[in-house]
């Protein structure tokens, strides 16, 4: 495998000597594209990449590479025939593949190898062309490349539209495909959120410890409406973010506890019952701790802050750890996070809420009556959920219970659906899209019917659930925007020794309860549960690394704060619990990395890495 993992970048530079190539050394833009001669859409590409030749001249350079259309025997032997003319007549016959006929033939390959007189028995030259197509397909494999045809601009995949416009505003780095590239790239490195919550919270604190604290707490309180005629709803931007903004991200949540014991690491009862048993020893544990150093008294309500684990920041500190973390251990995690976030939400709906209206609340589950409706009705739209969601949202808030719990519920009834006909629905989708092109040079025919669009909609509905489009879309908002938001909103904090004045025991309990009660509580729970045979330890990881995953689950950040939020309505109170939050991530990160990176090395994974890092990305929002 190439030095570079990831496969949004070329796996190896490209070589004059040993690719063939159009265009001089020297040239500012380099595009690669890895195509199959019986590649209808490699064809089409042809006629486009000619257009930004012409448009580019020398400032371009072109890279062919091969990778045959799997399964198909005349598009490799084409590949090999071509590589055993000679390398000034390479493009002369890779045209004439590409061009002669609209579609590959037997007739093709013997006109193409009469022209060079290419010849079975030469073997050495045979074989050489065999060893150049395989080199090729190593270097596909190797880049990522599953589809073709798959282009590559200075090194970086391309994924968009391949006419000659959109290759140009890609090639010329325009600032809208610039923004774009940075932000996949940011969004696909698994700790992005993380950095992007610590990011947050530094500077939520540098700015309540500046001369600008005044100035911020004063926006942050400012009162926010919306007003319907003579009704206004009104509420202060914290409160806006704490109980609306943050509504998005317990969608989130729900969506991802759906699918997790639906499809996930949590639908096989044997597969979840570690990650399940070690999620309940980390809430209870951490509990009672803090209850024991709190005692009763105005601090009693805050034991729910230490059980919650801050995931974004915990996977973040795995994936940098790289190899030193068995993949096993990263999905134990995930799946335990998963089950902590059911936890912290039954929480918050039965101990953190305040006066219960009966008559809002009956109106929030009529609402709710009306989505199980939907659901059962087959109905696979989101925008009537979406309605629906926003008024369960303002039922549950005016009820008396979180708002936050709306996104929860609103989660467990968007539908999902069995699997689509893949082949079915591509099937289709070319039909249509040939049956178009045909009057593509009518008269007063400028592109695609209505009809049709409508029809290739409905495909691309088809190919997703609800849920799983939903979540595909809300996610990234909850990463980089709610959070964040969270942050700066609430992890302000003016940092002192009088901070702690007189509130020392509450600040222990919490540091007790992340650092000491959830590793302990998570560790005691997995070892009963396997000397019980309720559960099983996988190989891939030694009960030390499962001591340092515990250590890594007492980062308690978004939830934690959360929580303490609604447990302590004094500002002090709430000021001591940050401080004690802060400190209590920062040891269990210390210690978590300690045992981790001290550990044996851990055996060779036998769960696919693929899965890992979706599970991980996943569980980050």
């Amino acid at each position: 495998m190439s030095e570079r993992t990831s496969p949004n970048y070329l796996d190896r530079a490209v070589d004059h000597a040993l690719d063939h190539v159009l265009g001089p050394a020297e040239a500012e833009i380099t595009l690669v594209e890895y195509g199959s001669y019986d590649c209808p859409h490699c064809r089409a590409a042809n006629e486009e990449l000619a257009k930004v030749r012409d448009r580019f001249g020398n400032r371009l350079r072109y890279v062919f590479r091969h990778r045959p259309v799997t399964g198909s025997d005349i598009a490799r032997r084409a590949a090999e025939l071509v590589e055993q003319c000679d390398a000034e007549r390479f493009w002369e016959q890779h045209i004439q593949l590409m061009t002669r006929s609209t579609q590959l033939t037997e007739d093709d390959l013997r006109v193409v190898g009469a022209s060079f007189g290419a010849s079975q028995d030469d073997g050495a030259r045979v074989e050489r062309a065999r060893a150049r197509v395989e080199e090729d397909l190593r270097s596909a494999r190797n880049s990522g490349v599953t589809v073709t045809p798959t282009f590559y601009i200075n090194g970086r995949r391309y994924d968009g539209p391949w006419d000659e416009s959109s290759l140009a505003d890609a090639m010329l780095g325009s600032l809208g495909h610039r923004v774009s590239s940075a932000a996949l790239d940011f969004a696909s490195w698994a700790p992005s959120t993380g950095v992007l919550l610590l990011i947050a919270t530094v500077v939520a604190v540098a700015l309540s410890n500046s001369p600008l604290s005044q100035l911020v707490e004063g926006f942050w309180e400012r009162k926010a409406a919306l007003a319907f005629g003579d009704a206004a709803f009104a509420m202060s931007l914290r409160h806006w973010v704490n109980d609306a903004l943050l509504s998005i991200f317990f969608l989130v949540v729900g969506l991802e506890i759906k699918r997790e014991f639906t499809v996930g690491h949590l639908a096989n009862r044997r597969a979840a019952a570690l990650p399940v048993a070690a999620a309940l020893g980390g809430m209870a544990v951490p509990a009672l701790v803090y209850a024991q150093i709190v005692g009763g008294g105005p601090w009693s309500q805050g034991w729910g802050v230490p059980m919650a684990t801050d995931t974004a920041f915990a996977v973040a500190l795995i994936v940098m750890m790289g190899d030193r973390v068995p993949v096993a251990l990263r999905i134990f995690l995930t799946a335990a996070a998963i089950v902590d976030d059911i936890g912290s939400i039954l929480v918050v709906a039965f101990f953190y809420s305040g006066d219960l209206h009966v008559g809002q609340l009956f109106l929030g589950a009529l609402a709710t009556g009306a989505l199980a409706l939907l659901n059962r009705s087959g109905v696979y739209r989101v925008l009537p959920y979406a309605l629906l969601g926003i008024a369960l949202w303002i039922f549950v808030h005016a009820g008396g219970l979180h708002a936050t719990l709306a996104g929860v519920v609103l989660a467990f009834f968007i539908p999902t659906r069995p699997p689509p006909n893949l082949r079915a629905l591509t099937l289709q989708a070319d039909a249509i899209i040939q049956a178009e092109s045909r009057h593509g040079d009518e008269v007063l025919r400028h592109g695609p019917s209505l009809p049709a669009l409508r029809a290739i909609d409905a495909i691309h509905d088809r190919l997703e659930s609800p849920a799983d489009r939903l979540l595909r879309s809300v996610e990234p908002w909850s990463s980089y925007v709610v959070l964040p938001l969270f942050a700066l909103a609430n992890a302000g904090v003016a940092l002192g020794t009088e901070v702690l004045d007189g509130r020392a025991p509450l600040a222990l309990a919490i540091v007790a309860g992340l650092t000491l009660g959830k590793p302990v509580g998570l560790l005691l729970a997995s070892l009963l549960a396997v000397a019980l045979g309720v559960a099983v330890k996988p190989d891939d990881y030694s009960w030390r690394q499962l001591a340092g995953a515990g250590g890594l689950a007492g980062i308690g950040f978004t939830m934690s704060l959360f929580i303490a939020g609604q447990a302590f309505p004094l500002a002090a109170d709430f000021s001591a619990a940050k401080v004690a939050i802060f400190a209590a991530s920062v040891l269990s990160a210390f210690i978590g990395i300690a045992i981790l990176w001290h550990a044996a090395p851990p055996v060779k994974s036998t769960v696919d890495e693929g899965e890992a890092v979706r599970a991980e990305n996943r569980a980050a929002a």
